[in-house]
């Protein structure tokens, strides 16, 4: 009798059961999408200490990690390089129907990603970005980025022992960025074989080459720059001339710098031309200047500059003309 009783005894159970969940189901459906859709749980991990409080007008940072148009998603990703998360995972709303979309074309544009990284600290600037895309709809971006922490500790302790061996508090900000200026060319030469070859022993493409090792190409020039204006508290970024279909390091970069009420030039790289016979040189000619003025220098020789012909789309603050 007793194992009759169990055997209509589970049955039993088990249909109270059915019988529940399917009076339930849209009360459990509802629960579901409100607790894993339409409000998943962000983790937003602390800053690395290199963010960048600069507004600019081509991209913002932002704390809404939810998404709906291109924008935001451009932000988002923005935000993450510039805050030096090495990884981040965000979610696209059931509303924003082609999100996904939109972030594979995103991920896929270095163009794009080449021009994020010009607005960030030179810290936080990225040599890759992984854009993971699960079955369950998760994205996890991941970041490698150029300056190891050993690298940052020695150019900090070079940049403090530079800052406090050649500035003096009755310079005025000019002067100072003058004489900045004026150091990095005089102990840095560009490095040639980096430029011919695709290839040096130098690190010369960040602020270590110039700063540590005497080298650099365009990067490292404006990396190390970048170091010092961001020191002074000095609203910064660097502007990329970047060919259609060919990376950062086939183009080249310098600084925008905001100094007396606008936003000029700064070129360190063709301020220390590159001479036939080795005589190192030092020229002010792309020196704190306008928007006019650089074109005005760039096509008034024998041979036409285009290597500053930048996107105003991109670089707005730098349509001041003036």
């Amino acid at each position: 009798m007793k194992r009759t009783y169990k055997n209509i005894l589970i049955p039993l159970i088990c249909l109270f059961i059915l019988f529940f969940v399917v009076l339930n189901a849209n009360n459990w459906s509802d629960f579901l999408v409100d607790h894993t859709l339409n409000d998943p749980e962000i983790y937003v991990p602390t800053s690395n200490g290199y963010h960048k409080e600069t507004s600019f007008q081509f991209i913002k940072d932002t704390n809404d990690f939810m998404p709906f148009s291109k924008g935001d998603l451009k932000n988002i990703y923005y935000t993450i390089v510039n805050n030096g998360w090495k990884e981040f995972t965000f979610y696209c709303p059931s509303e924003y129907t082609s999100c996904l979309e939109d972030v594979k074309e995103i991920s896929n544009d270095q163009d794009l990603l080449t021009h994020l990284n010009n607005y960030v600290h030179p810290y936080n600037g990225f040599s890759n970005v992984k854009t993971i895309i699960s079955e369950a709809g998760d994205i996890t971006v991941e970041i490698d980025y150029f300056y190891t922490e050993e690298q940052i500790k020695e150019i900090n302790e070079k940049v403090d022992e530079i800052y406090k061996e050649i500035i003096t508090n009755d310079m005025d900000l000019y002067t100072k960025i003058l004489t900045i200026h004026d150091y990095i060319i005089n102990n840095t030469k560009y490095d040639v074989e980096r430029n011919n070859e695709g290839d040096s022993i130098y690190h010369s493409y960040i602020a270590y080459g110039p700063l540590i090792e005497g080298y650099a190409t365009c990067n490292g020039y404006t990396d190390a720059m970048a170091l010092f204006l961001e020191k002074m508290n000095v609203p910064n970024f660097k502007v990329a001339m970047t060919p259609d279909g060919q990376s950062q390091a086939e183009g080249h970069v310098w600084n925008a710098v905001y100094i007396d009420d606008k936003w000029v030039h700064l070129d360190l790289t063709w301020d220390d031309p590159v001479s036939s016979d080795g005589t190192d040189y030092l020229q002010h000619k792309y020196f704190l200047i306008t928007t006019d003025q650089l074109e005005e220098i760039d096509t008034s020789g024998e041979v036409q500059v285009t290597e500053h012909e930048f996107k105003p789309n991109i670089y707005p603050e730098l349509k001041n003309r003036k």
